[in-house]
């Protein structure tokens, strides 16, 4: 198979939050037809009671791709703060309760963080690959620290309280490339895509 015909490869993003999927079909090379759930059709949610973020992924991505027969991927990302004791971890999406919004989660954050001198923290992205083979896993970590304050109205979730090491902005002051450029989710979509490359050149 040459790269023209891996262009028109088919695979699935996993996923459901359309925020997750923007962002991957930033990063995605021109050439991959990246398909959603909502674009299959496939009306499915995929309990996640794992307790890694690697778990959560993995059950993802072989549901899905049971479900469709289409190569899947998905993705499990937590914010692990220091003096937190690595929370919230895998239960970022939720941190503030189950029906919780991005705000809900960010206004928490900023009170458990009152007065804490250790604000270091990392975000951490793991891919899942499911075709039918072995799992396969790509983890992505950005490492950064928590801002006392809001800042930028961009991204999602925990970006407008983190910020990168070594950058001045943090995640929700930064346009969409610079971000995806230092991401844990653009690392680790890079090597899911290096892998996909590194097969078809094995075939």
């Amino acid at each position: 198979m040459d790269e023209s015909q891996l262009s028109m490869k088919k695979i699935l993003f996993g996923t459901n939050n359309l925020n997750k999927l923007e962002e991957i079909r930033a990063i995605v090379p021109e050439g991959y037809e990246v398909v959603s759930l909502q674009d299959i059709g496939l009306d499915m949610e995929v309990e996640e009671t794992e307790l890694t973020l690697e778990g959560n992924a993995w059950l993802k991505a072989e549901a899905y791709f049971m479900a469709s027969g289409i190569p899947c991927f998905a993705d499990d990302t937590g914010l692990e703060v220091a003096a937190l004791n690595g929370e919230p971890g895998v239960f970022s999406a939720r941190w503030a309760g189950d029906t919780c919004s991005y705000q809900d989660n960010v206004d928490k954050m900023l009170r458990e963080m009152d007065g804490q001198e250790d604000r270091n923290a990392a975000f951490r992205t793991v891919i899942a690959w499911a075709d039918g083979g072995p799992p396969k896993f790509f983890d992505g970590v950005a490492p950064g620290t928590i801002t006392e304050e809001v800042r930028g109205i961009g991204g999602f979730g925990y970006d407008p309280v983190f910020l990168p090491e070594g950058k001045s902005e943090t995640f929700a002051e930064m346009s969409p490339t610079d971000k995806h450029a230092i991401s844990h989710r653009g690392k680790a979509v890079r090597l899911f895509i290096e892998f996909l490359q590194q097969q078809v050149n094995a075939n």
